[in-house]
C-alpha cells in the first residue's frame, strides 16, 4: 500500500452521498412495488443470468473496513450509531499519489459488492492504461491525483450527480444506463417509457411472440373469474405458492419481461429465448389444447430454464431487495406506469395509491419531488448545461431505462454515447473477444473522452505549479 492516509473530506463527501444506497428493513415489500424493476448492474436473481463466479474476483483486491455513522440525514439518538462499512482498492496499477497517477471510483449501486467486484470490467480493462488506482466507495490521501466515478444503472446515477454536485471532488464521470431523468416534474421522459421499450424489444423480435403476451392478459383473467380459477392458473404457471389473484400472476410475468429486455444480452438473450419459447410451442410441456397461456408458460420455462416450479417461489428475502423497495419508497420515488399500445395493458402511475401502501408498510410518505430538488431542479437538461461539465451518459436502447437516460449531447463535455443495440451497463462489463464491434467502438469512445479529461487536468495542475 503507498500510503494509509485516509483523506476524511474523501469520506464525508462520498459517504453522504453513498449512504443513499444502503437502506434497511425488516417489511416485506408491497405488491404495488413488483412492477418497478431493479437498478442493478446484473441481475442475480437468476441462476441462468450470467453472474460471475467469486473465483472470478482479482486476487489484486484489498479490503478494508471504515467506521461509518448509521444515518447523516436526521439527528436521532440512534442515528449516530455507527457500523463497519467495506471499501476494496486494487493498487496494482497505481503510478501512485507522487506521480499524481489518476483514481477510478466505482460507486456501487443498491446491492453488496460482491457481485461487482468480478462484474465490473471497465476499470480493470483501462486501468493499466492510466496507471490507475481502482477504488470501489473510498478513497486515499492523494491529492492531485484526479478522480474519475464511475457507476452502472443507480450506481451510475450516484456518479452523475457526485459530478454535479461535488465538481471539486471528481473530475469525471461515467453513467452507464443512469435513468436520471425518470422522476416526477421531469416532463422529458413519459412514466410509461421502461413497459414501451420493453414491447418494442419483444415486437423486434417476434410479432408473434408480441401479440401472444399481448392478448395473454384476458386470458388469465378468464381463467381466474371460474370455479377454482387461481388453482388452475397456479397449476398452469407451476407457481411455487398459491396464486392470491390473478394480478399476482400478471405482475410476476410483466416483471418478467422487463428484466428479459433490460439484461438482453450475451450468451442467453433472453427476449430472444422466451420468444422461442411461445413461438415454438409443443406438446412437451404436458398440455394438449396449445392455448396462448401455454405458449406464455412455454415462454416462463424458457427464462427460468428447468426448475420445479416457477412463480412465487420461496426466498428469504435480502436486505438488497428489502432495502430498494424501502429506498423507492422513502428517496427514489420514480413514476413507472403503463402507457397504452403495448403489450401490456394499461396500467398509469396512481401517486395517490403509491403514499397510501409507502405509509401503510413502512410508516413513511414518499418524496418524489426530493431527487429533482437535492440534485439540480426539475429542468435537469438545463442545469447539467448550466452547471454540469464531465459527464459521460452511455445508454444501450434495448434497455428499458434507457426511456428515462440522457440519449442526447447536452453540451461539449456533457456527452451521450448511445448503441442501437445495447442492454442495460453492458459498456463496462469485462471485454470479451465475441463483443460486437459496435460495443468495442463504444468503449473506445469513452476511453477517449476520459483520456482527455485526464489529460487537460494534467496541462492545468502542470501550469498551476509553475
Amino acid at each position: 500500500m503507498n500510503s494509509a492516509a485516509i483523506s476524511f473530506q474523501w469520506l464525508q463527501i462520498l459517504i453522504f452521498l453513498l449512504v443513499l444506497s444502503i437502506s434497511v428493513s425488516s417489511i416485506a415489500a408491497a405488491q404495488y412495488f413488483n412492477d418497478i424493476p431493479r437498478l442493478s448492474l446484473i441481475l442475480e436473481e437468476y441462476s441462468h443470468d450470467q453472474v460471475l463466479s467469486a473465483t472470478s474476483v482479482s486476487e489484486d483486491l484489498q479490503t478494508f473496513y471504515y467506521t461509518q455513522t448509521l444515518d447523516h440525514f436526521n439527528y436521532n439518538p440512534q442515528s449516530y450509531s455507527t457500523f463497519q462499512q467495506r471499501y476494496v482498492m486494487n493498487f496494482k496499477y497505481w503510478g501512485g499519489a507522487n506521480s499524481s497517477a489518476p483514481i477510478f471510483v466505482y460507486l456501487g449501486a443498491e446491492a453488496s459488492l460482491d457481485s461487482d467486484l468480478a462484474a465490473v470490467g471497465f476499470l480493470d480493462d483501462n486501468a493499466p492504461r492510466f496507471n490507475a488506482l481502482i477504488v470501489f466507495i473510498e478513497e486515499l490521501m492523494a491529492t492531485y491525483s484526479p478522480v474519475i466515478v464511475f457507476g452502472g444503472s443507480y450506481g451510475g446515477m450516484l456518479a452523475s450527480w457526485l459530478r454535479l454536485k461535488y465538481p471539486h471532488v471528481a473530475l469525471g464521470a461515467l453513467a452507464s444506463s443512469a435513468p436520471v431523468l425518470y422522476f416526477d416534474g421531469i416532463t422529458l421522459t413519459p412514466e410509461g417509457g421502461y413497459y414501451s421499450v420493453v414491447s418494442k424489444d419483444f415486437r423486434d423480435t417476434s410479432e408473434t411472440c408480441y401479440q401472444t403476451i399481448q392478448k395473454s392478459w384476458a386470458d388469465i383473467d378468464k381463467v381466474a373469474s371460474q370455479p377454482n380459477g387461481l388453482s388452475i392458473l397456479g397449476n398452469k404457471f407451476k407457481t411455487c405458492n398459491p396464486l392470491s389473484s390473478s394480478s399476482e400472476l400478471k405482475s410476476a410475468l410483466r416483471l418478467m419481461y422487463g428484466y428479459a429486455a433490460q439484461y438482453n444480452r450475451a450468451p442467453t438473450y433472453q427476449v430472444s429465448a422466451i420468444c422461442k419459447g411461445i413461438d415454438g410451442f409443443n406438446s412437451y410441456l404436458g398440455s394438449q389444447d396449445n392455448d396462448i397461456l401455454d405458449k406464455v408458460f412455454a415462454g416462463v420455462v424458457a427464462f427460468y430454464q428447468n426448475s420445479s416450479c416457477y412463480i412465487n417461489p420461496i426466498t428469504n428475502a435480502s436486505e438488497t431487495a428489502i432495502g430498494w423497495s424501502w429506498q423507492r419508497c422513502s428517496e427514489m420515488a420514480m413514476p413507472i406506469g403503463i402507457g397504452n399500445g403495448t403489450m401490456f395493458e394499461p396500467n398509469p402511475f396512481n401517486l395517490s395509491i403509491y403514499k397510501e401502501q409507502c405509509e401503510s408498510f413502512y410508516g413513511v410518505p414518499p418524496r418524489p419531488n426530493w431527487v429533482t430538488s437535492y440534485y439540480g431542479g426539475h429542468d435537469i437538461k438545463l442545469i447539467l448545461q448550466r452547471f454540469g461539465s464531465n459527464i459521460i451518459f452511455s445508454n444501450g436502447l434495448r434497455d428499458p431505462y434507457s426511456s428515462g437516460g440522457v440519449l442526447k449531447n447536452i453540451s461539449p463535455s456533457i456527452i451521450a454515447v448511445t448503441t442501437v443495440d445495447g442492454s442495460h451497463c453492458l459498456d463496462i462489463l469485462p471485454e470479451k473477444e465475441t463483443d460486437p464491434d459496435w460495443l468495442i467502438r463504444q468503449r473506445k469512445t469513452e476511453f477517449k473522452i476520459i483520456k482527455a479529461w485526464i489529460s487537460k487536468y494534467y496541462a492545468d495542475l502542470k501550469a498551476y505549479k509553475q
